[in-house]
């Protein structure tokens, strides 16, 4: 089976001095690498510059964000897209599946843009 092949996204290459340097990399598809609306978000989690972001109102505002393209973040610590029906979370190794816990449902934890 054909493996497509995966690139690494150094956080050094988006800014500078990072305020949250960990993780220093995340690894993505070709098509995820040049996604600007993937790097505006991860430049916001690692500078930890949330002024673009405010606190999920509803759930409306957390799928429209999905719809729209752009990353939602959760708890200030993972950029969340939405890829074949599931919600996914960015970790340096690359995107995980959700898991479905409690808080997941509080709109606390959630920031849209």
């Amino acid at each position: 089976m054909y493996q497509k092949k995966k690139e690494k996204l150094y956080i050094c290459d988006l800014l500078e001095n990072p305020a949250v340097p960990y993780p220093s990399y995340y690894v993505l598809s070709a098509s995820m690498f040049k996604n600007e609306m993937l790097h505006s978000a991860l430049i916001s989690l690692h500078s930890f510059n949330f002024s673009y972001y405010e606190t999920a109102k509803s759930y409306e505002d957390i799928f429209s964000m999905f719809h729209s393209g752009t990353f939602p973040v959760y708890k200030e610590k993972y950029i969340v897209g939405y890829f074949g029906n599931k919600m996914m979370y960015l970790e340096s190794n690359g995107w995980k599946g959700m898991p479905s816990t409690e808080d997941i449902f509080k709109m606390e934890n959630w920031l849209v843009c």
